[in-house]
């Protein structure tokens, strides 16, 4: 028996929607749109935009592992990476390989992409 391969829909997903009209009616529709519980994004911009320098694979490793509370030597007996490497890891002087991906991942419960 095959198992749906997709996610039933979910009640109040978010939607993002975008409309076209006069720029003199949109305060009226932005104001019409929040009453029935939207808000208003934009002004945002995407998260990765204000990061886009710092998100390499060795800032997400140091965030990985500070929010699961180890140190690198507590990492590195989990992995049996040697603490060293992992310094040099988060330090950008080192490589992280695919296989080193997942045994951080599977150490830091996070998905091992990441990482590369």
């Amino acid at each position: 028996m095959r198992a749906p391969t997709k996610k039933p829909p979910i009640e109040n997903e978010p939607v993002e929607l975008r409309f076209l009209g006069p720029s003199g009616k949109r305060s009226e529709a932005v104001g019409a749109l929040k009453s029935l519980g939207f808000v208003d994004v934009s002004d945002s911009i995407p998260w990765r935009e204000c990061f886009d320098d710092e998100l390499t694979p060795g800032t997400m490793l140091v965030g990985a592992r500070g929010k699961e509370g180890l140190t690198q030597k507590q990492l590195s007996e989990l992995t049996g990476i040697p603490q060293r490497h992992i310094s040099e890891m988060e330090n950008g002087k080192r490589p992280i390989g695919k296989e080193m991906a997942r045994k951080l991942g599977k150490a830091l419960r996070v998905g091992y992409k990441v990482f590369l």
